[in-house]
C-alpha cells in the first residue's frame, strides 16, 4: 500500500532518506576544533580562511557564514580576518550534561557558489564542580552479628564534570571497624561501599560516626563529604533477596503518566518485623527521581513524568529492598524507551533570496535544512514542493536542500510565487510539516511600449485655432515602475520638406496632439508623421506609430471666374449672329473654386440682362445660350450679369459680366450707324474679303505664338508631377491663362493650358499651376477634374 501511494502521488517530490550515522560523513568536513569551557567571549578557536584555502576578500564576497544547530549561536565568524571566535561562554555541563565527548556540530555556508562544510567543536571539560552528596547524613542499622567482609553500598556523590574531573575515589575517616571501597557501575558512575573489617559489639559501641569523602580527579582535586551514622542492632539473620537481579523493560515514550513500568519482588526468610520488606529507589539521579516512583509495599514502579525518547533513550536504576531488621538487597531496572513518531519534521531556513530578477537562468532562491529527532523510519523524511511551479528542490550535503528556479521567470506573467515546502516523515502515523516561502520577481526592462493602434487617423477642420487638441495616441508597457513609465515624442519626418515642428506638438506625458497653427486645406490637405513611445528603463526601449492628419475643407474660398476675365481690362465682347437658332451657344462662363467637395460644386444663374428672356444660363455648366429667335427689333448690344455660387454652407459667390454684340454675320465687325447704311451695303463684298484675309493672318500668327509657348512649357521639369503636357497635333495651340489670387490664395498664379485637338474631345486641360517661387509659398489647390466646359468653338475646358 505504501509503494502504491508513492507511485500514484502526482506532486513532484524529492525523496531523501538520511540516517544521521550513515550521513555523518556527507559533504566536505573541517576541523575538528576544540575549546575549553568557560572560555571568554571573543576567544580565538581557529582560522577558517586557512582551512578553507580562501583569501579574506573571497570569504566576504562568497557570503561565508556560520550555521549552528538550535536557536543559539555559540560561534561567530569574523569575515575580515577569517577567524572563528567564541560568541558566548560555553558551559559544557549545560550543553551536553554527562555525555562525553561534548561535540557541537555546525556548518560553514558559502552562498556564491553554494558550498556547505560540516564542522564540529569539542568543548573540553574543566574541573569547575565539586562532588556533592544528595544526603547530608547516611544512617545504617547493622546487626551486631554481621559477618566480617560484608559490603554495604552507599549513595554516590554527584559531580557535574565528566571524565577525570568526575568522582574518582572515596575515602572514610579513620576507624577500627570499616574501610571504604570505590566501585564502578556499568554507566561509569563510581559509588562507595563500606566493608566490615572488625566485628561489631552493640554493648561495647552501639553507634559509630564516620565522615565519607568523595574526591574527583581534577587538578587540584575537589571534594565533597557526608556523614555516615552506623547504629548497631540486634541480629537479623537473613537479608531480602530479589527474584531477578536485573529487570529489563521496554515502554513507549507516549505512555501516559501513572503507567506501570514494572513490578519488582523480593523475599526475606526472617519472620516478623525482620521479614517485612519495603522498596525504595537506590541512589537515584535527580532525573530518575522525577521520572519513576516505586510503591514501597508492592514494588510497583510507575511513571511520574512523560517520557521523551529524543531526550533520554534509556534509564538504569537500582531498587533496594530493606527488611525490618535493616538488612537490604538490591536489583537493577533497565528501562528502554521505545521511540514513537511524535515529532514532526523541522525545517530550518538558512538563506533566502527575494526578490529575484526575471529572465535570469537557474538561481538559488533558498537554502534550508530538514531534521526529525525521531529514529528509524520515524526520522526518515520526504521533501517536496507544488508541481505547478517553475522551481526545483535539490538535495545538497547531508540534510540540506536548495530551492532553485527551473527556468527563466517572467514577471509580467507572474510577479510573486508562494512556495510551500512540504516535509513528511515515514513513521506511522506520518507527520508533516509545511514551510511557506514567498518569492517576489523583480522587473527587468524587457517589454517595449505597445501602441493601442499601429496607425492613427485624425481629422481637423481648416482654419482651426492654434494649440487645438486634435487627438491622442496611447501606448502601454507591461513592465513595472520606471520601466513602465512611457514618454511620447515626435520622430523626425521622412519628408524633409514637411516642417513638422511648426504644425503639431505632442504632450510627452499623455500623448495628446495639438495643432500649433491654423491649417489651410487649400495649402495642405493631409500630412503624416511618426510618434515614438519610449520607456524609462535602462536601456530604454521604444516603439513607434504612424499618425495621419486629414484636413477637412471649410467653405472659405469664393468661386473664381476664369472666363471671361474680370480683371478690369477691356471687356471681351461675344458676337452672336442674328440668324442664330434658339439654344445657340453664345459663350461659356468658366469658374473654379479652391475648396473641395460640395464646397466646390458651382452653379450658375443669370442675375441681370439688358433684355430679359433673350438669353439663358445653364445652371450646371455655365453655358450661355439664346432662349429664342433673334429679331431686328432686339438691341444690338447686351450686357449680362452671371452669378456663380458654390454649394458650401454658407454659400459663397462671384459675378461675371458678359458683353454680347448681335451682328448680321461674322463679317460685320461693328454695328453700323443708321446714316451709313447705304454706303455699307455697297461695301459688303469688299468687307467680307478684308475680314477673311485679316482672320487668316491673325490665326496663323496666334497659332505660331501658342506653339512656341507650349513647347517651352512642356520642357519644364516641374510638369513631370502632373504627367507633362504634349504639344497638340490639332489646330489649337497652348495658351497661358493668368489668374489673380483671391480668397485664401496669396499671389498670382499662371495655369498651363493644353488643347487636345487631335483627341476628338477638343478639351482644354488646366493641368498645373506654375508658381513663381514654389519653395516659399503654400501649395495651390488643384483644379477639379469634374469641371468640364464647352463653348461654341467646339472644344471643352477641363480643369485639372
Amino acid at each position: 500500500m505504501e509503494t502504491g501511494w508513492m507511485h500514484n502521488r502526482r506532486h513532484r517530490q524529492v525523496l531523501v532518506f538520511f540516517v544521521l550515522l550513515s550521513l555523518s560523513g556527507a559533504g566536505a568536513e573541517l576541523g575538528p576544533y576544540s575549546t575549553v569551557e568557560e572560555t571568554e567571549r571573543g576567544s580565538f578557536v581557529a582560522n577558517l580562511g586557512k582551512d578553507l584555502g580562501l583569501g579574506l576578500t573571497e570569504m566576504s564576497s562568497r557570503g561565508t557564514r556560520i550555521i549552528s544547530q538550535g536557536n543559539k549561536q555559540h560561534l561567530q565568524l569574523k569575515v575580515q580576518t577569517g577567524d572563528l571566535l567564541i560568541n558566548e561562554k560555553l558551559d559544557r555541563e549545560e550543553l551536553c550534561g554527562p555525555i562525553e565527548p561534548c561535540i557541537l556540530h555546525f556548518q560553514v555556508l558559502m552562498e556564491k557558489p553554494l558550498e556547505i562544510f560540516q564542522a564540529e567543536l569539542r568543548v573540553i571539560d574543566t574541573n569547575d564542580h565539586s562532588p556533592v552528596f544528595t544526603e547530608k547524613e547516611v544512617v545504617l542499622k547493622l546487626p551486631e552479628n554481621t559477618p566480617l567482609g560484608t559490603e554495604f553500598p552507599l549513595n554516590h556523590a554527584v559531580d557535574m564534570d565528566v571524565g577525570s574531573n568526575n568522582v574518582q575515589n572515596y575515602k572514610i575517616s579513620p576507624n577500627s571497624h570499616f574501610r571504604v571501597l570505590t566501585r564502578e557501575r556499568n554507566d561509569g558512575r563510581k559509588y562507595p561501599e563500606l566493608v566490615l573489617d572488625k566485628e561489631l559489639d552493640r554493648e561495647e559501641e552501639p553507634q559509630l560516626r564516620l565522615t565519607l569523602t568523595a574526591l574527583d580527579g581534577g587538578s587540584p582535586p575537589r571534594s565533597g563529604t557526608t556523614q555516615v551514622r552506623i547504629e548497631v542492632v540486634d541480629s537479623n539473620d537473613n537479608a531480602p533477596e530479589f527474584e531477578q537481579p536485573i529487570y529489563k523493560v521496554q515502554i513507549p515514550e507516549n505512555s501516559p503518566l501513572g503507567s506501570l513500568v514494572a513490578t519488582v519482588s523480593a523475599r526475606d526468610l526472617d519472620s516478623g518485623a525482620n521479614g517485612k520488606i519495603s522498596y525504595t529507589l537506590f541512589q537515584p539521579s535527580e532525573d530518575i527521581s522525577k521520572t519513576l516512583e516505586v510503591n514501597p509495599m508492592t514494588g510497583e514502579i510507575r511513571l511520574r513524568k512523560q517520557l521523551d525518547f529524543e531526550t533520554t533513550m534509556s534509564y538504569e536504576v537500582d531498587i533496594k529492598a530493606t527488611d525490618g531488621g535493616g538488612l537490604s538487597g538490591k536489583c537493577t531496572l533497565l528501562l528502554q524507551v521505545v521511540d514513537v513518531n511524535d515529532n514532526p519534521p523541522q525545517v530550518t531556513m538558512s538563506a533566502l533570496t527575494s526578490p529575484i530578477p526575471e529572465n535570469s537562468p537557474e538561481i538559488v532562491v533558498a537554502v534550508f535544512s530538514v531534521s526529525d529527532p525521531d529514529s528509524g523510519n520515524n526520522g526518515k523524511t520526504i521533501s517536496s514542493i507544488q508541481e505547478d511551479l517553475p522551481f526545483l528542490l535539490k538535495p545538497s550535503v547531508k540534510n540540506f536542500y536548495t530551492l532553485v528556479t527551473e527556468r527563466a521567470l517572467d514577471r509580467e506573467a507572474k510577479a510573486e510565487y508562494n512556495i510551500t515546502v512540504t516535509v513528511t516523515d515515514m513513521g506511522t502515523p506520518r507527520l508533516q510539516t509545511e514551510y511557506s516561502v514567498t518569492v517576489q520577481i523583480s522587473d527587468v526592462n524587457d517589454n517595449v511600449p505597445a501602441f493601442t493602434q499601429t496607425s492613427y487617423t485624425l481629422f481637423v477642420r481648416e482654419n482651426n485655432s492654434p494649440a487645438l487638441h486634435i487627438g491622442s495616441v496611447s501606448a502601454t508597457d507591461r513592465d513595472s515602475g520606471t520601466n513602465a513609465q512611457v514618454t511620447y515624442s515626435l520622430l523626425p519626418p521622412q519628408d524633409t520638406h514637411l516642417a513638422l515642428a511648426s504644425l503639431v506638438s505632442i504632450n510627452a506625458d499623455n500623448g495628446h496632439l495639438f495643432a500649433l497653427r491654423s491649417l489651410d486645406y487649400e495649402a495642405l490637405q493631409a500630412f503624416e508623421f511618426r510618434v515614438g513611445a519610449t520607456d524609462r528603463g535602462s536601456p530604454a526601449l521604444s516603439s513607434e506609430a504612424l499618425v495621419r492628419v486629414l484636413v477637412l475643407d471649410a467653405n472659405d474660398n469664393s468661386p473664381f471666374v476664369l472666363y471671361p476675365l474680370q480683371n478690369g481690362s477691356a471687356p471681351c465682347t461675344e458676337l452672336v449672329p442674328r440668324v442664330a437658332e434658339p439654344g445657340y451657344l453664345v459663350t461659356k462662363v468658366v469658374a473654379v473654386d479652391g475648396d473641395s467637395g460640395q464646397n466646390a460644386w458651382l452653379s450658375f444663374q443669370l442675375l441681370k440682362a439688358t433684355e430679359p428672356g433673350l438669353f439663358g444660363v445653364w445652371a450646371h455648366n455655365g453655358e450661355v445660350r439664346t432662349a429664342r429667335l433673334l429679331s431686328e427689333r432686339d438691341a444690338a448690344k447686351h450686357r449680362l450679369l452671371v452669378l456663380v455660387k458654390d454649394n458650401g454652407e454658407p454659400p459663397r459667390s462671384a459675378t461675371a459680366t458678359l458683353h454680347v454684340l448681335l451682328v448680321d454675320g461674322f463679317s460685320q465687325p461693328y454695328l453700323p450707324l443708321p446714316e451709313a447704311a447705304p454706303a455699307q451695303a455697297q461695301a459688303d463684298s469688299l468687307t467680307v474679303y478684308l475680314v477673311v484675309a485679316l482672320a487668316s493672318v491673325s490665326s496663323l500668327f496666334l497659332f505660331s505664338v501658342l506653339l512656341f509657348v507650349a513647347v517651352r512649357l512642356c520642357r519644364r521639369n516641374r510638369a513631370a508631377s502632373v504627367g507633362g503636357c504634349s504639344v497638340p497635333e490639332g489646330p489649337f495651340p497652348g495658351h497661358l491663362v493668368d489668374v489673380s489670387g483671391t480668397g485664401t490664395l496669396s499671389q498670382s498664379y499662371q495655369y498651363e493650358v493644353c488643347l487636345a485637338g487631335a483627341s476628338g474631345t477638343n478639351e482644354f486641360k488646366f493641368l498645373k499651376p506654375i508658381l513663381p517661387n514654389i519653395q516659399d509659398q503654400s501649395p495651390v489647390p488643384e483644379m477639379k477634374e469634374n469641371s468640364n466646359f464647352r463653348n461654341d468653338f467646339g472644344f471643352s475646358i477641363q480643369l485639372k
